[in-house]
C-alpha cells in the first residue's frame, strides 16, 4: 500500500477520534468561526440557545418574559436549527481525482475529509450515508446511524476507490451524472457534501445543483492539489483523453480559477470550501467544522 495513493482503511477509522475533537458551530459565538458557516439554516428551530436582551430588529414574538420581567430589560430567545442531522457524504473517484503532487491524491484528501464528517455526524447520533463515484459508476451506502453504519461506509469508500486505482479509463463522466444520482439515493432535506474538484461537470451541471439545492444544504468541498493554487509558472506539454496534445503555459492567475469556481456554486445556491489535499486530516478541522451536517 502506497501511503497518499491507496486509501488506507484504518487510516480513515482512526479519523473517528481526530472527529471527536471537533467543535459544533452552533455552540460557538460567530467570531470565533472565520469565515461562513457552511449551512442554510431552515427555519429558527425549536431548542432554545441562549437568552440575551432585545435589540432592535429582533422578533418581537421571541421576547422571554421571564427574563424581561426578572430584569426590567426586554430579552429575547435565540434558538438552535432544531433537525434531525442527516448527511450524505459524496466522493469523487472519477480519473482526474487520482493526481497528486503532495502528501496524497485528491481523491485520498477529499476521503479523509468526508470520513471525518462522517464521524462527526454519527457521534452526535446523526444518520449518515455514503456515495462513490469511479470512471465504471456510483457504489452507495444506505444511511444509518452509529459506529457499524459508518464502518461500512468506509468500507464503500476502500473498495471504491481501489477500483478506481485498478480502472484503465482515462475519461471523467460528467460529475452532473452523479448528481443525479445522488439527487435520488438522499433523503429529504440532508446535507449533501461532495469532496470533488468539479473537474468535467457537464452540460446539465447547473441544472442538477439548483434542484438539489430546492431541498438539501449543498455543499462542495473543493479538493486543491498545490499544482494547482500555486503553479510554478513555465510551458507544460498535456495530453488529453481525446488524443490532443500540445503545449500550456501556466501563470499565477490560474490559482484564482477556484475563487470562482466557488462564487458560481452560491450562485446556485450551494456552498463550496476550498481544501487543499496537502492539508493533514488534523490540521483541516478549521475548515470541516464549518460544515453543519
Amino acid at each position: 500500500m502506497t501511503p497518499g495513493v491507496d486509501l488506507d482503511v484504518e487510516a480513515l477509522l482512526r479519523l473517528r477520534h481526530l472527529a471527536a475533537r471537533m467543535r459544533d458551530i452552533r455552540t460557538l459565538p460567530r467570531s470565533t468561526m472565520p469565515g461562513d458557516i457552511i449551512h442554510k439554516r431552515r427555519g429558527r428551530g425549536l431548542e432554545v440557545h441562549d437568552v440575551r436582551p432585545w435589540v432592535e430588529g429582533d422578533d418581537i414574538r421571541h421576547l422571554d418574559q421571564n427574563a424581561t420581567a426578572r430584569t426590567g430589560v426586554p430579552h429575547t430567545k435565540t434558538y438552535f436549527d432544531e433537525r434531525e442531522r442527516s448527511i450524505l457524504l459524496v466522493a469523487d473517484f472519477r480519473p482526474s481525482m487520482l493526481f497528486g503532487t503532495r502528501r496524497a491524491f485528491r481523491s485520498v484528501a477529499g476521503a479523509e475529509a468526508l470520513a471525518m464528517l462522517g464521524w462527526r455526524g454519527v457521534g452526535r447520533g446523526g444518520r449518515v450515508g455514503c456515495l462513490a463515484a469511479t470512471a465504471r459508476g456510483t457504489r452507495f451506502s444506505r444511511q444509518g446511524r452509529g459506529e457499524r453504519a459508518m464502518i461500512a461506509h468506509v468500507g464503500v469508500l476502500a473498495e471504491a476507490h481501489r477500483a478506481a486505482l485498478a480502472d484503465r479509463e482515462p475519461r471523467d463522466p460528467p460529475l452532473a451524472e452523479v448528481l443525479e444520482t445522488t439527487e435520488r439515493l438522499a433523503g429529504t432535506g440532508s446535507t449533501i457534501v461532495v469532496a470533488t474538484a468539479l473537474d468535467a461537470p457537464g452540460r446539465d451541471f447547473d441544472d442538477v445543483v439548483l434542484r438539489l439545492t430546492r431541498k438539501h444544504d449543498l455543499v462542495f468541498l473543493l479538493v486543491e492539489d498545490a499544482f494547482e493554487s500555486e503553479p510554478p509558472p513555465g510551458d507544460y506539454p498535456f495530453s488529453t483523453a481525446e488524443g490532443v496534445s500540445g503545449w500550456l503555459l501556466i501563470d499565477r492567475k490560474r490559482a484564482s480559477d477556484a475563487v470562482d469556481r466557488v462564487a458560481r456554486l452560491r450562485r446556485l445556491g450551494a456552498q463550496g470550501a476550498r481544501f487543499a489535499s496537502a492539508t493533514a486530516p488534523e490540521e483541516s478541522l478549521q475548515v470541516l467544522e464549518k460544515i453543519d451536517g
